[in-house]
C-alpha cells in the first residue's frame, strides 16, 4: 500500500479517496443507468433465454416469481453489461501506481480476461445450454409434457452462464501462474493428463445438468482452453 501510495504521484490520502470515491460514484451510476434500462426491456432478455426450450411451456409457481426471477436477471446482465466501464474504473485508479512494466503486464491480463468471459458466456449460450436442454427435452418426451418453473429455468441458465465464463479463465490463470514462476509451460505440458481428469471433474461440478453432452462439450472446451494458455505462453517465450 506505501509502495502504491508513493509512487502514485505522490497524492495525499484525501485525494486518493477522494479519487476513489468520484470512481465508485461514476461506477455506480453507469451500473443504476443499465440496471433500470434492461429492467425497462426485461421482456427481450426473458425471450432471449427462452430461445434455447423450443417446446417448453414455463409456468409460475409462485406469487411473484416472475417478477423475482426477472429482477434477478436484471441484476446479473446489469454487471455483465456495466462491468467494463468498472474495471475501465480500476484500472484508471491503479495506473498511475503501476511502473511500464508492470501496465504492460496487468492491464491486458484484465483486459483479456474480461474478453474470455463474455467469450465463455457466448459460447455457453449457443453451445452448451442448446446440447443441455435438446438433452432434458428430448428425454421422455413421448411419456410427459415438458412444463417447466421459469425461476429453476433462469437458475439453471444463469449457473450454466457463470460457470462457463468462468472456465475461459483458465489462459489467464496460467499466463499468471507462468509470470510468478509456479508453474511454467514445460511442467504444464508435462501433466496434460492429469489435466484431462481434472477437466473431466471440473465438468461435472461446474455444470448444473447432470446429462453426458454437455458435461463432454465443457471438458472439451477445458481442455482447449488449457492448451491454448501453453500455446499463448509459447508464442511469448515464456
Amino acid at each position: 500500500m506505501l509502495k502504491f501510495m508513493s509512487k502514485n504521484y505522490n497524492m495525499p490520502l484525501t485525494e486518493h479517496l477522494e479519487e476513489l470515491l468520484q470512481r465508485i460514484l461514476i461506477s455506480t451510476i453507469v451500473f443504476i443507468f443499465i440496471f433500470a434500462l434492461i429492467f425497462a426491456r426485461i421482456k427481450v432478455i426473458v425471450n432471449l433465454l427462452q430461445i434455447p426450450a423450443q417446446g417448453v411451456k414455463f409456468l409460475q409457481l409462485a406469487p411473484g416469481e416472475y417478477f423475482f426471477t426477472s429482477f434477478k436477471i436484471t441484476l446479473y446482465a446489469g454487471l455483465l453489461v456495466s462491468s467494463p466501464v468498472i474495471i475501465y474504473q480500476i484500472i484508471q485508479f491503479a495506473a498511475p501506481g503501476l511502473t511500464p512494466k508492470e501496465k504492460k503486464v496487468i492491464i491486458p491480463i484484465i483486459v483479456g480476461g474480461l474478453v474470455l468471459f463474455f467469450l465463455g458466456i457466448i459460447f455457453g449460450y449457443y453451445i452448451l445450454i442448446p446440447a443441455a436442454l435438446q438433452f432434458f427435452i428430448n428425454y421422455g418426451a413421448e411419456v410427459i409434457e415438458p412444463l417447466w418453473s421459469f425461476e429453476q429455468y433462469c437458475d439453471f441458465i444463469l449457473l450454466l452462464l457463470l460457470s462457463t465464463g468462468l472456465a475461459f479463465e483458465i489462459p489467464v490463470i496460467q499466463i499468471i501462474l507462468s509470470i510468478l514462476g509456479i508453474l511454467s509451460r514445460k511442467r504444464m505440458l508435462g501433466i496434460w493428463r492429469y489435466v484431462i481428469v481434472v477437466a473431466t471433474i471440473v465438468a461435472a461440478v461446474l455444470t448444473p445438468s447432470t446429462d453426458p453432452i454437455t458435461q463432454i462439450l465443457f471438458a472439451l472446451a477445458v481442455l482447449i482452453l488449457y492448451f491454448s494458455g501453453i500455446f499463448i505462453l509459447w508464442i511469448a517465450g515464456k
